[in-house]
């Protein structure tokens, strides 16, 4: 095992086109980071270049204490787990697997015993001597795993690996790839675009956004103090409400109606442009309340049943002059039964020991 760093690494393609502006983060031994972002945003670019897959422009990449700019991928003992599996569809499940030991001339007896212990952690022994066309996509990507953990690396290396699976099977596929990064303690660097994901798995989340990094932190870090507004609706599914607003008189007039009060931890200006955070599930719905202090008016847009809770899209009811569609909606998460239906007029409570306040123009956090 060893840990990453990256260190002011940038990329670019010519002399005009920079993907990765100056990158630096570390990766502890052992350690679950996962790359996070939107398309586009140079995670992949950052993964491959950690493999040794791409150049590096500028900077640094680290492997335990050793420089790899310039080594070759082959010798940098790592194992890359590729979003479309890459098996060779004229080779069995076994000899998948054991291809790497076998191009290291490994003997056939050490070959065989560490296929045999992958096949078993990842419920293969069924399967070796089936090809990949004969398996399902779980399947597939369970060997290409397997393949990737005979090889014994210092890290391994996971790009989406599971966008081309079902909704189902990737809530199990997570859960088997976390399990085993328990069980082998490996440092693991895994990319993905699905926040879900990222929340569930990971040690420490890196957040990506145009080449550059958001916030590093812990999943709960992220969660419960975004950095900025891209962090603050990035990470949560539904995302987190911002709703702008107007410091005036001791409250926030918020744009589209209502008003909240500030934080006394925090120091604001009268006409200061706010931007107001509070997540879904922090937000009670009422319908027999009267207007006051810290509820913002709306109507119900949609309802959406689960199950389990209901979310509710609600948009703000006062002057929404200028405003999108989409700037104006608050959504909420009611862990009850809702009563109510498309059109009513809802109060909205917020529980304002758990609001989050951002600057209205650069959108970093205050406080």
């Amino acid at each position: 095992m060893a840990s990453v760093s990256v260190r002011q690494v940038e990329k670019s393609y010519g002399k005009t086109t920079k993907v990765i502006h100056g990158i630096s983060v570390d990766i502890a031994d052992g350690e679950f980071c996962v790359l996070v972002g939107p398309s586009g945003c140079g995670k992949s670019t950052l993964l491959r270049m950690i493999a040794g897959l791409e150049e590096i422009s500028a900077g640094e990449i680290l492997i335990g204490d050793r420089v790899v700019n310039d080594v070759a991928p082959k010798e940098r003992d790592i194992a890359m787990v590729f979003q479309n599996y890459a098996l060779y569809p004229h080779m069995t499940v076994r000899d998948n697997m054991a291809f790497s030991l076998m191009l290291a001339k490994r003997e056939k007896s050490e070959i065989d015993k560490r296929v045999n212990e992958a096949s078993s952690i990842l419920g293969l022994n069924d399967y070796l001597e089936r090809f990949p066309r004969q398996l399902s996509g779980g399947q597939r990507q369970r060997v290409a795993m397997g393949r990737a953990i005979v090889r014994n690396p210092q890290v391994f290396l996971f790009d989406e690996p599971l966008s081309n699976l079902d909704a189902k099977l990737r809530v199990a596929m997570r859960t088997e790839i976390k399990a085993l990064h328990q069980r082998l303690k490996t440092t693991a660097i895994y990319v993905t675009h699905d926040q879900i994901e990222a929340m569930t798995m990971a040690d420490k989340i890196v957040v990506l956004r145009d080449g550059i990094i958001e916030q590093v932190g812990a999943p709960l870090d992220l969660y419960d103090r975004p950095q900025n507004t891209f962090v603050a609706q990035f990470i949560g599914s539904p995302s987190m409400n911002l709703v702008a607003g107007t410091v005036a008189d001791g409250a926030v007039q918020l744009q589209g109606g209502g008003k909240v009060a500030l934080p006394s931890q925090i120091t604001f200006t009268q006409g200061q442009k706010i931007t107001f955070g509070i997540r879904p599930e922090h937000i009670q719905l009422v319908s027999d309340s009267s207007a006051g202090q810290d509820e913002i008016t709306a109507k119900v847009h949609v309802i959406e049943p689960t199950g389990a809770d209901t979310q509710v899209v609600c948009r703000l009811a006062g002057d929404t002059t200028g405003i999108s569609a989409s700037a104006n909606e608050v959504v909420v998460i009611a862990r009850d039964r809702v009563h109510c239906n498309a059109g009513d007029s809802v109060k909205l409570v917020p529980e304002m020991g758990r609001a989050h306040w951002f600057d209205g123009q650069t959108g970093k956090r205050l406080g």
